[in-house]
């Protein structure tokens, strides 16, 4: 008995410098993921490439402009400018530079609408960005919450143990005075060593539970713990008494529905973007350059510079390109995007499928839940009752150890029904929360 009682010390010992460490509370662990997550990070890495995407296609109203310069050497033949023969071994330099603009007017509305879906593209991972955010932000009220489960299961643990260690002296006592046989402190012993595995147990949920977060959270384990929220007694105001304001505010409101709504907004910029082959594009072009040659056989021969002087000029051009037929490219783009906008549809019918689905199973697991839960309240209540009631007419003699065993057991089982009834409402009411948009801190 003693290495009992110094196996439970020692655990009473860890959780009090484990409580000594920083306790995070459920806003900090959601705000510190929300900020930490490498998903995030990613998807915020996303919207920087976004605006990229943005300026590059501002750019493309801009004109282009480019330069160039080019030395050439060419050996061979060639023509005495002084005797027009044909001469082997002649040597010509030359040097060019040319400066060039070059301006789209027209391309059939391309450049605009890509312009637009440049912005789309980036309210879409905005939407993306925010469902990530909700979906972490749940997970970790998931995994705080289990952390509470754990501990609270780890509390009602180290009450069995105390009861089976005072029941185990009470015993000792009988038996010495000779009320009761000796098999009934071995019944005790054995009843206080299942009760040191169970805490074992649930102390090691708890740090399988403390531990499940801090990897959520992507934090060192190490000292890691959580601050008690006292859920107490949940009543049934936390229920929804009707689904349909849930299900209107998630239709308008949640960001899956926005997601595939901005989707179809797309697909249909993809066809305006596929349409434009079939109309004529105009650009404008205008250079500005001049070229200086050299050889041994040139007839007069000018200076460098005077020579780039001579022949520099301007050039301006205005090409209009008239699309007559492309292979069917234009017709088999157009008809694919078509396709892709029927898809988009499709998939904001499934989006509200699927949550509508999604709400109509939380309601009823809430209500469920909180049915299971009335009934774990009141089997405990039965339980206890019951439990009391053997204690007595067990220490009158009238009932024997294993019979008290048996109503204990029954007795534990109500109180972990009752703690496993009390969170799985808690956080199903959170799930309604999350789908009425309200904070999951509250």
């Amino acid at each position: 008995m003693k290495n009992y009682s110094a196996l439970i010390g020692f655990l009473f010992v860890c959780l009090s410098v484990s409580g000594q460490n920083k306790k995070w509370t459920l806003r900090e662990c959601i705000n510190y993921a929300l900020e930490n997550n490498i998903t995030v990070k990613q998807a915020e890495n996303t919207l920087l490439i976004n605006d990229q995407d943005i300026i590059a296609s501002k750019g493309q109203f801009l004109p282009s402009v480019s330069g160039s310069m080019g030395q050439r050497m060419s050996i061979g033949f060639g023509i005495d400018q002084t005797t027009n023969e044909v001469v082997n071994n002649n040597t010509i330099h030359s040097f060019n530079y040319n400066l060039g603009i070059n301006q789209n007017i027209f391309n059939g509305f391309r450049t605009l609408n890509l312009y637009k879906q440049s912005f789309l593209n980036q309210k879409i991972n905005n939407l993306e960005l925010a469902r990530i955010k909700d979906d972490i932000s749940l997970n970790v009220v998931n995994a705080y919450l289990n952390i509470l489960f754990n501990k609270e299961n780890l509390q009602t643990a180290m009450s069995q143990y105390s009861f089976s260690e005072k029941q185990l002296k009470q015993v000792k006592g009988l038996v010495d005075a000779g009320v009761q046989p000796k098999a009934s402190f071995f019944d005790a012993e054995a009843t206080l060593s299942r009760d040191v595995q169970q805490v074992t147990i649930a102390e090691n949920n708890v740090d399988l539970a403390l531990l499940n977060l801090s990897q959520l959270l992507q934090i060192e384990y190490g000292g890691f713990d959580v601050a008690i929220i006292d859920i107490g007694n949940p009543a049934s105001e936390l229920l929804y008494s009707d689904i349909k304001p849930i299900l209107n505010f998630a239709l308008q409101n949640r960001v899956e529905i926005k997601i595939a709504e901005k989707n179809i907004e797309n697909a249909e910029l993809n066809t305006e973007i596929s349409r434009s082959g079939y109309l004529p594009s105009v650009n404008f072009g205008y250079g500005f350059g001049s070229v200086w040659s050299e050889s041994k056989n040139d007839f007069v021969k000018q200076a460098f510079f005077r020579e780039l002087d001579l022949f520099k000029g301007h050039n301006l051009n205005l090409n209009v390109s008239i699309p007559i037929f492309s292979r069917f490219q234009n017709k088999t783009a157009v008809a694919k995007s078509k396709i892709q906008e029927d898809n988009s549809k499709l998939s904001l019918d499934q989006a509200k499928l699927n949550l509508e689905s999604n709400i109509q199973r939380a309601f009823t697991d809430a209500k469920a839940a909180f049915k299971a839960f009335e009934a774990a309240k009141k089997s405990l209540a039965a339980q206890d009752l019951s439990f009391r009631n053997t204690e007595e007419r067990y220490n009158i003699g009238t009932m024997n150890n294993f019979e008290l065993e048996q109503a204990r057991i029954q007795l534990i089982n109500a109180e972990a029904s009752l703690i496993n009834a009390k969170y799985d409402f808690v956080f199903k009411t959170k799930v309604l929360d999350f789908y009425m948009g309200k904070p999951l801190t509250n």
